[in-house]
């Protein structure tokens, strides 16, 4: 019974990726004339032809670009900041923490209008930087997980490590960040999944398909090719593609994450 359940929940979760890949390789025709679930007879690469035309290829390269930016810039201030809440002493070090913590309360949406009207006193909208700034340095999610783990590290090996010479940024990156493998591994899919994916922002900070997303270059598409799922979803499939290669990359280290998180 068991696994007759994470069978059927596992049908509903791949059937969206699936029906969306078939249409994305079929023709206009096949797709108005046949099943949605038949297969393509035979399948085309049209779809995504026209996608890339309409601009999805530069949206993807800038998604990508942005994704790994603000990816790279969380993990390495999350880790310093981590391992200060967690191994440093300094005045209100306890309260600072959990205030930080408490902005994971705060809507996103709250914030927009003042990031905008930042931006905009700037004159950084429709910028790269635009797109990555707010979000680079750290996150409250990525600290808190974090500093759980460094405070879990045995003690004796940082006092063995600093009795060795080695300074706090070597401490961090030869000792914490070696065995705080899984957990950046499982951060790193979080982060990506999240950005690649994120909307609103990109929506209001950037204008014309200079600095445009995929989230944002999609919903474009689909007005434009209202009456064309193919084209659609070929753009859709293109979106999904790099998170679902990410997962089956990362997988390993986000099931020992999971299983040291149980543990604890």
């Amino acid at each position: 019974m068991t696994y007759l359940i994470l069978i059927a929940g596992a049908l509903l979760t791949a059937a969206p990726l699936v029906l969306s890949a078939l249409t994305a390789v079929k023709s206009p025709e096949q797709f108005a004339s046949g099943s949605a679930l038949a297969l393509p007879a035979p399948a085309s690469a049209t779809n995504f032809h026209v996608a890339v035309d309409a601009g999805i290829g530069r949206a993807l390269l800038v998604t990508a670009l942005m994704t790994v930016f603000i990816t790279c810039g969380q993990l390495i201030t999350s880790v310093l900041a981590a391992y200060a809440f967690a191994r440093t002493e300094f005045p209100g070090r306890d309260l600072l923490f959990w205030v930080y913590l408490g902005t994971m309360m705060v809507p996103t949406v709250v914030t927009l209008i003042p990031l905008y009207l930042m931006f905009a006193r700037l004159g950084w909208l429709n910028t790269f930087w635009a797109l990555v700034l707010p979000f680079v340095f750290g996150s409250p999610y990525a600290i808190f997980l974090l500093r759980q783990y460094f405070r879990a590290v045995p003690e004796e090996l940082v006092a063995a490590a600093r009795v060795d010479g080695a300074n706090t940024l070597d401490i961090i990156f030869h000792v914490m960040v070696p065995m705080s493998r899984p957990v950046l591994a499982t951060l790193t899919l979080i982060t990506v999944v999240s950005h690649w994916n994120s909307f609103m922002w990109p929506l209001v900070a950037t204008s014309g398909r200079t600095w445009q997303v995929l989230t944002v270059a999609t919903a474009n598409l689909q007005t434009q090719y209202n009456a064309q799922w193919t084209t659609v979803m070929a753009t859709t499939t293109l979106a999904i593609a790099p998170l679902i290669v990410l997962f089956i990359v990362f997988q390993r280290q986000v099931l020992r994450s999971v299983a040291w998180t149980g543990l604890k």
